[in-house]
């Protein structure tokens, strides 16, 4: 096992490291998998109201490359009008460790008149 998961000489895209930043990279993805991760299962419009800021073309983008990507199941039923929820999968709920422990970095290192008081 090396000492860095970005060895020197090698691209980034070609590392574990790499790998997960591609999967989990950008502005909203982690937000969608937190918001999942919090509500099991979410219809489009309950992800986009929980978001806000994002646009339903950004959600449409961000929810098919996670789908395509095996971090977000997408489940279609056949009824009028259609109904379609999305969960994570068992490789979306392996990331969680990894967004739990930002979670904790965050709660360590930020400034104290950032911190919310329960």
């Amino acid at each position: 096992m090396s000492d860095t998961c970005v060895p020197s000489g090698v691209r980034l895209n070609d590392t574990g490291f790499g790998y997960t930043l591609s999967i989990v990279g950008g502005k909203y993805k982690m937000i969608i998998m937190y918001w999942l991760s919090e509500n099991k299962v979410m219809r489009f419009n309950e992800l986009k109201r929980c978001i806000g800021s994002i646009t339903f073309k950004t959600l449409s983008i961000m929810l098919k490359e996670m789908v395509a990507d095996g971090i977000v199941i997408r489940e279609e039923f056949p009824q009028v009008p259609p109904k379609v929820e999305y969960s994570l999968s068992e490789r979306g709920l392996s990331l969680m460790p990894l967004l739990n422990m930002m979670c904790e970095w965050g709660e360590k290192n930020m400034a104290p008149k950032n911190r919310v008081q329960p």
